[in-house]
């Protein structure tokens, strides 16, 4: 596990975040680092979604890696939620209306309209950590999840979605059973992301 000193007045060293030998790109080692050095997640579970490598990264509350896996996101890039976005019918939402937006969330278990076992982190977006569902064959999803490359896992609505056994075995154990934060990280509007403080984008209008 790396460690690095921060620039405080107690002059106090912090231990890196530990990814357990995962690949991981310098803008997701670099949040997770920050989390733990500034107690951002208050000691709770912590997610990162880097959504440029389409990977989200499922952290203990010590910092310790506990899974990563490919992930299908908002078809429409964009770091915004479209305001009322969630009260609306899937079918209703408009392709470039399909974003997942960049932030820091609070996430929270919960189950969806079908009764489905999700993590929420934009509950009034309608936005959850989900497992795979069926689908149209032609959207091909879980053969984008396998596929290794970012480009082809725009395809969701705006929801993180996961295989169903990621799901099952890191992200229901861990934050679906208790509450947590999740960061997502912007891929289109940088100025989020200072020194590691995520806010939530401000709504399009």
């Amino acid at each position: 596990m790396g460690v690095f000193c921060i620039a405080v007045l107690a002059g106090t060293c912090h231990a890196g975040a530990d990814f357990a030998g995962e690949s991981a790109s310098p803008a997701a080692r670099s949040q997770a680092d920050w989390v733990l050095s500034q107690h951002d997640h208050q000691g709770r579970p912590f997610a990162i979604v880097d959504k440029r490598d389409a990977r989200l990264y499922v952290f203990a509350g010590n910092g310790r890696l506990l899974g990563a896996a490919a992930a299908l996101l908002g078809s429409a890039p964009g770091d915004h939620a479209v305001p009322g976005v969630g009260q609306r019918a899937p079918s209703e939402i408009l392709p470039f209306e399909r974003t997942t937006p960049a932030g820091r969330f609070a996430s929270e278990p919960g189950r969806n309209l079908q009764g489905e076992q999700v993590v929420w982190f934009d509950y009034e977006a309608g936005l959850a950590i989900h497992r795979v569902r069926p689908a149209a064959a032609s959207e091909r999803r879980p053969q984008r999840l396998r596929s290794g490359t970012p480009e082809d896992n725009r395809i969701s609505l705006g929801c993180v979605v996961v295989a169903v056994d990621f799901y099952e075995t890191v992200v229901g154990p861990v934050l679906g059973r208790q509450r947590g934060i999740v960061y997502v990280l912007p891929e289109n509007r940088p100025a989020l992301l200072a020194g590691g403080a995520l806010e939530a984008a401000a709504p399009a209008h």
